[in-house]
């Protein structure tokens, strides 16, 4: 230990500090003793103390002072939480720093230097002793001030810094979590400044943040500075890597999404207080991502680390919130920040809430969604701090951004709008506290939704939140995720949406039984496989262009393709890792694919495409053989490259015992051999051929699922989209039980796995009911059907002794 009164250096910190040092200052100190000899490096840097803050104020006789101010103090009004915070702030900054601690922070200060050179620029960064708790996060509330040089420019910081605990935010948020303001004190960590201002930086979390799915690392990430992230200034880079199997030696990047990125945050010299400013960055650096693969995974092994340093220090599990900066000069990436996460990982696990539309709209703004909740209201648009006081609670907040100033507001709001920020940023993270709705990166939406429009807001479909015209209904759902007892009968799950995985696989179940490649590539992909292959052959210029904008920032078409339906399929195979997940490779009929960009240039016009070119066809045929290439490479790449080994393939539509060696070979030639790393094949039973020939369908498949509306319709000569024989259409017709039975039987008799994944057992108990007594191994079901469907299997499975 130092003879420093006021100061400790990080390497002599601990987590257990708090009191002393703030959080922030605490966790830093923590990390930097015991994790840069596992290669996370830290800036190094040191503390001034919360007894120096208490030493400030006692010094120069103002903590009366202080008391008297605060007790006028009426949060509820605006103008007078403003006025008091002046107050308080001031009375701090007009007190001097006492000359014996000024002493020992020159001498570290110049220390630092030593270490790091004369030219040294420093972070100064207020951390308060309260903040960071398991229930409360005290992030932001405070100042940090960047790139600080000299003597001069470090004091005036420091000062700020003691006098920012009485930021109106700080005061307003002290007094909702019943924090007494004088049992706070603040603490000031002065580190070394990472260069980012001539690289990136970003923001990390050991969690998903919008449905606590805990197996992921999410990490944002822009150009320059980080504070425009946390700010909400700019739209970040995303990315999620997927954590067991990074531990495992894999390049589990399950997704990725290019931010607009506009801005960048660098140093600016002059005034001492205004030592940043922003820069526009050029357009061809916005459409590219602001770090590679290899940094990302570098990071997500980074957060994993962290995580698990303290989840092992708290003997529990312990998400934790990052920030971290790549050196433009070195190249190398550093931490500059970790506390714990207090939003989702507070959350109860036992319950699952699912809001639903029940009408949709005209759709006025779209941004990313944050948390999965639906409001509605009357729109105040707040052009700036000084436009706070009209805003009324209950209404919907919309700005261009927020900062920690808009807070007392805020959690007033039914719903946040802003144009720009993404899922890290302020906006973001005062929503998920606050738990209420939050579409941030909307762009225009300032200019669009005037004051006094009536708007649903609505972040329960997916990554994308909508903001719909008008008040609209709509409901939520709660479900108690009891234990449920294990059936001998698996139940999986049908599910299409990527976006909706990682909150799903919490619902009870024993995997995937069926993910459809098809929505995938029209909602991810949107371009015909083959028009990546052949662009040449496609005659409409315009969408030519659109093609080559969508695949702008990748290394070519193809990889767009790929890279894209690779990541689809990944975000579900995590989700429910180590389950078994089932993926069916494309089923789209030729007028379906006729509407993808391009693909009319490539597709036939069919009298009956649901009996036509699809499924297996199409896989060996010269008209599709390179777009079902591309399949098989994204598939391989979730497998091999993620290592996400708990994927298995199944083809639709194979109607020739012939047709099933075709593709087995074709799958074979793009590294996707059936044994080989475990690959299981499925095949999709839904022709009677399937049935009638299961035994030699059988030697090249290694399980069977059963698509009742196919089965249904083609035993029964039903067309199931035609409206005037819907009443005809019955999968609980007992020739269909039968030629359903019959397949059951063959995989039986054949060591083979049977399964179902049509609609009929998610609409008919009685379905499913039957299927059980026939012995079948899976009933793969809606997500709403699940808990429904499990007490007619445990049911059906006691009463014939299973």
């Amino acid at each position: 230990m130092s003879d420093n009164k006021y100061i400790r250096w990080f390497e002599e910190i601990t987590i257990d500090d708090v009191s002393l040092v703030g959080g922030k200052n605490a966790s830093l100190g923590e990390m930097y003793r015991e994790l840069t000899d596992k290669d996370i490096r830290i800036p190094n840097g040191f503390a001034i103390t919360a007894e120096a803050y208490w030493h400030v104020l006692d010094s120069a006789g103002v903590v009366g002072d202080l008391r008297k101010i605060l007790d006028e103090l009426d949060t509820k009004n605006l103008s007078n939480l403003a006025d008091v915070g002046k107050k308080a702030r001031h009375t701090i900054l007009d007190a001097p720093i006492p000359e014996d601690l000024w002493d020992e922070i020159k001498t570290a200060y110049d220390k630092l230097c030593e270490q790091y050179g004369a030219d040294t620029d420093v972070a100064v960064r207020s951390s308060a002793t309260a903040e960071d708790l398991p229930n409360a996060s005290f992030a932001g509330q405070q100042e940090t001030y960047l790139n600080i040089h000299g003597y001069h420019a470090l004091n005036d910081a420091c000062s700020r810094c003691f006098a920012s605990l009485f930021t109106d935010r700080a005061i307003s948020y002290r007094i909702n979590n019943r924090f007494d303001h004088f049992d706070v004190g603040l603490s000031i960590g002065i580190m070394k400044m990472v260069r980012s201002d001539l690289a990136s930086s970003g923001v990390m979390f050991t969690i998903d943040t919008e449905t606590g799915f805990e197996d992921v690392v999410f990490i944002t990430g822009s150009y320059g500075l980080g504070e425009n992230i946390v700010q909400g200034l700019v739209n970040p880079d995303e990315f999620y890597v997927f954590k067991p199997t990074l531990e495992e030696g894999y390049k589990p990047i399950i997704r990725k999404k290019v931010g607009s990125k506009e801005i960048k945050m660098i140093y600016g010299r002059g005034d001492s207080r205004v030592l940043t400013r922003n820069v526009e960055v050029p357009e061809s650096d916005r459409k590219i991502f602001c770090i590679n693969n290899e940094e990302i995974l570098q990071l997500a092994r980074y957060a994993a680390t962290i995580e698990k340093h303290y989840s092992g220090r708290s003997n529990k599990a312990m998400p934790m919130d990052i920030e971290w900066a790549k050196d433009g000069d070195t190249g190398e990436l550093f931490i500059v920040q970790a506390r714990p996460e207090t939003v989702q990982s507070q959350k109860r696990k036992d319950v699952l809430e699912t809001y639903y539309m029940d009408e949709k709209g005209k759709v006025l703004v779209t941004g990313r969604s944050v948390g999965s909740r639906i409001s509605s209201g009357r729109v105040q648009v707040i052009k700036d701090v000084s436009g706070l006081s009209s805003f009324k609670p209950g209404e919907i907040l919309v700005a261009d951004t927020t900062t920690p100033d808009w807070e007392p507001v805020m959690k007033n709001a039914a719903a946040i709008i802003t144009n720009k920020g993404g899922r890290t940023c302020h906006a973001a993270i005062v929503s998920r506290e606050l738990d209420i709705p939050a579409v941030v990166g909307a762009d225009d939406s300032t200019e669009i939704l005037e004051t006094g429009r009536q708007v649903t807001v609505s972040c329960a479909e997916g990554d994308t939140g909508r903001v719909y015209e008008g008040q609209l209904a709509f409901h939520k759902e709660t479900t108690e995720l009891e234990d449920v007892s294990k059936t001998q009968t698996k139940i999986m799950m049908n599910l299409g949406n990527p976006e909706e995985a990682f909150a799903l696989s919490r619902v009870p179940n024993d995997g995937i039984g069926l993910a459809r490649l098809e929505f995938i590539i029209n909602s991810y992909i949107g371009i015909h496989p083959m028009a990546l292959v052949h662009t040449e052959k496609v005659k409409d210029l315009d969408v030519v262009d659109q093609i080559e904008k969508l695949t702008q920032g990748y290394s070519d078409k193809e990889e767009y393709f790929v890279e894209r339906l690779a990541e689809g399929v990944a975000t579900i195979t995590a989700a429910f890792y180590p389950k078994p997940v089932v993926v069916r490779m494309s089923d789209f009929k030729s007028n379906e694919y006729a509407t993808l960009l391009g693909g009319e240039d490539f597709e036939i016009k069919e009298n009956n495409p649901m009996l036509g070119f699809r499924g297996a066809s199409r896989y060996y045929d010269e008209r599709y053989r390179e777009g079902f290439a591309l399949e098989c490479r994204a598939m391989k790449k979730v497998r091999d490259e993620m290592g996400l080994t708990n994927l298995i393939l199944m083809i639709p539509f194979c109607r020739r015992v012939e047709e099933a060696r075709k593709v087995i070979e074709e799958m074979g030639k793009h590294g996707l051999k059936r044994g080989e790393n475990g690959l299981q094949v499925y095949v999709m039973c839904e022709i009677p051929s399937n049935v009638l020939l299961i035994d030699e369908f059988s030697k090249y498949f290694d399980g069977f699922s059963i698509g009742s509306n196919d089965l249904t319709q083609l035993t029964l000569g039903v067309d199931r989209d035609s409206e005037i024989l819907a009443s005809t259409f019955d999968e609980r017709d007992e020739a269909v039980k039968e030629i359903v039975s019959m397949a059951i039987k063959g995989a039986k008799r054949n060591n083979k796995h049977s399964g179902i994944c049509g609609q009929a057992p998610s609409d008919f108990p009685e379905f499913a009911e039957f299927l059980v007594q026939e012995g079948i191994d899976s009933i793969s079901l809606n997500p709403d059907s699940i808990l429904r469907i499990y007490l007619k299997v445990m049911e059906t499975e006691k009463s014939i002794g299973k």
